[in-house]
């Protein structure tokens, strides 16, 4: 029952996928049915010209023969290109059902405690699938229920041929078996370090910056060695775990090719059958065993999707997709937060503790407190990047699990403190790459975050193109175009996690006056900052220690009270009271 309960639990997507490809694979089945009737023609005219041409002498009889036989060589011929073709367009159709799915995988998997290698395996996976099921390897699937028929042909001509053929089927299948058996562990070992050094690699290439302003490329270099090494030595294992066994299956195909043909002469010496049975019995048993060949040929490939088919399907029952939510208004009236328990995903120990908070239309906060207080926790958790272990946090009243992601995207805007660009255009950037962004609304929100002059300034303006991860740009160029991403479309919530990082004066200004304009506009505005620069607009003001908000309400208020509480005499926390201070300096 545990079972069963365990297999309904388990995602279908990529079964279902196969599944809605049923009907080209029943086309490739019927093309296979008759490859494989018309693979009888070899055989066929074999024995007529042994038995028939050659006591008659008729050149008119074998011309004729040949021609029919020419002309079914042929007609096979096209129908396996076109099962070729047909394979290679449902590994196409597979992977353009599930491509979308994946590709939400490696976006989700990340925020789930994922790691990088990890997230890029669904990819992966659907590659290894796709390049299986449009090769030659399904044709043996195909083909394997028609062996019967060659093997009858063979016991027909005389028994001893058929048993002789069952017998080295059999065994090249057990042999097929064994080579499973002894290549899998290996097999998943090799794709295991394949991802862990493809991972390096990335993260060398992204940061390779770092690396040599840093000197750490020999350090580096000799990780990659060791990851390296140990990819190559899973590779010889596994090759060596089948390398014999297939080389061995080989020799004992050939010997068995030349077996029957030595029984068949001997059947001919006996006077119990003809020499046109013979050559027409070893033909067919290769005809036989021909779909197991195919299959110990591709069997590599069988066994990487396989493996692939299962990781793909294991994820996807730990990552669902999520099921289609019922459109809500677009939210204007409120952000609570109520009790939230929040910590990184993959761990237990939650990093902010019984959070809670009020926010209505048109108010701004301001989130300060020592580093590692839990403010980027919380601001994850606001814009639904970290879900909550407990509690809830609502956006007029409706909690963000009730949101499809996109949808509460599109009320929402964030600036991460690692701010992240893609490769593409200044105005694809802050647009979000919505392929309808109207120019207005790019300019608009670039002009509320006062970068509209900084990208006039750019060499081709709105469509300059920035390169991976905005090389071509500067860390506050960068920050100034993601806070006009954050505001691109007027969203209700914005949350800023130290959006003056790398800002200078100007940039300051411009921070200032786009907090102002979200809460003029009724929307509402959380600002993360070690800086007080950014407080200058904002009424509210809560204050982080320990994963807890200790305090919150009118910004001069909270403020002054911190003030005062720190210039006593009893012990303080220097970070807070540092950055309190300073904040009351700054705007006070």
């Amino acid at each position: 029952m545990k079972q069963a309960s365990k297999r309904r639990d388990e995602s279908t997507e990529v079964y279902d996928a196969l599944r809605a490809c049923s009907p080209s694979f029943i086309g490739v089945a019927i093309f296979s049915a008759v490859v494989n009737v018309l693979a009888l023609t070899g055989s066929l005219y074999m024995l007529q010209v042994y038995d028939r041409v050659l006591s008659s002498r008729s050149i008119a009889t074998l011309v004729g023969l040949s021609l029919i036989t020419l002309a079914a060589y042929a007609l096979s011929g096209g129908l396996d290109m076109l099962r070729g073709k047909m394979l290679a367009r449902i590994g196409a159709r597979f992977d353009e059902l599930l491509s979308a799915r994946v590709f939400d995988l490696v976006a989700t998997m990340p925020l789930k405690g994922a790691k990088h290698s990890e997230s890029m395996q669904p990819i992966r996976d659907l590659d290894t699938i796709r390049g299986f099921l449009s090769s030659l390897g399904p044709t043996a699937l195909f083909d394997m229920p028609f062996m019967p028929i060659f093997f009858i042909g063979c016991f027909i001509i005389h028994p001893w041929l058929g048993w002789m053929s069952i017998v080295g089927g059999i065994c090249i299948i057990l042999l097929t078996l064994y080579t499973d058996a002894k290549s899998k562990a290996p097999s998943y070992e090799v794709t295991k370090s394949a991802a862990e050094r493809h991972s390096l690699a990335e993260t060398s290439r992204r940061n390779a910056e770092a690396i040599r302003a840093l000197g750490m490329l020999r350090f580096l270099a000799s990780r990659y060695d060791e990851v390296h090494c140990r990819h190559v030595n899973d590779g010889l294992r596994a090759s060596e775990a089948a390398s014999g066994i297939s080389a061995f299956a080989k020799v004992f195909r050939m010997v068995l090719q030349s077996g029957i043909l030595g029984l068949g002469a001997y059947l001919v010496i006996q006077g119990q059958m003809s020499g046109g049975l013979m050559i027409a019995a070893s033909i067919m048993m290769s005809r036989a065993l021909a779909p197991i060949e195919i299959a110990v040929a591709h069997w590599k490939g069988f066994v990487a999707s396989r493996q692939a088919y299962r990781r793909l399907q294991h994820i996807m029952t730990i990552v669902p997709a999520q099921d289609p939510r019922m459109g809500l208004p677009a939210p204007r009236a409120s952000v609570s937060v109520e009790e939230a328990y929040v910590g990184a995903p993959g761990t237990q120990a939650p990093i902010v503790q019984a959070a809670s908070l009020q926010l209505v239309a048109g108010q701004g906060l301001g989130l300060i407190g020592p580093s590692a207080s839990g403010k980027s926790t919380l601001a994850r958790a606001l814009v639904g990047v970290w879900s909550t272990m407990r509690g809830d946090i609502r956006l007029d009243g409706a909690s963000l699990d009730q949101w499809e992601s996109d949808a509460l995207g599109r009320h929402i805007g964030y600036l991460p403190q690692d701010v992240e660009l893609f490769d593409g255009t200044v105005a694809e950037n802050i647009s979000r790459f919505e392929p309808d962004a109207l120019p207005k609304d790019i300019i608009e929100a670039a002009q509320a975050a006062g970068a509209h002059e900084l990208i006039l300034g750019l060499p081709d303006g709105y469509d300059t193109r920035i390169g991976e991860g905005g090389a071509a740009l500067s860390g506050g160029q960068r920050q100034r175009l993601a806070l006009a991403r954050a505001l691109y479309g007027k969203p209700f919530l914005v949350v800023l996690d130290e959006p003056n990082a790398s800002l200078d004066g100007a940039g300051d200004e411009a921070l200032n006056q786009a907090i102002l304009s979200v809460r003029q506009r009724g929307g509402i505005i959380v600002v993360i900052t070690h800086r007080p620069a950014a407080l200058g607009h904002v009424d509210l003001v809560a204050i982080m220690e320990e994963g807890r908000i200790k305090a919150m309400g009118p910004r001069d208020e909270v403020l002054q009270a911190v003030m005062k509480r720190n210039a006593t005499p009893a012990p303080a926390r220097p970070q807070q009271g540092a950055a309190a201070s300073a904040s009351l300096r700054e705007v006070g």
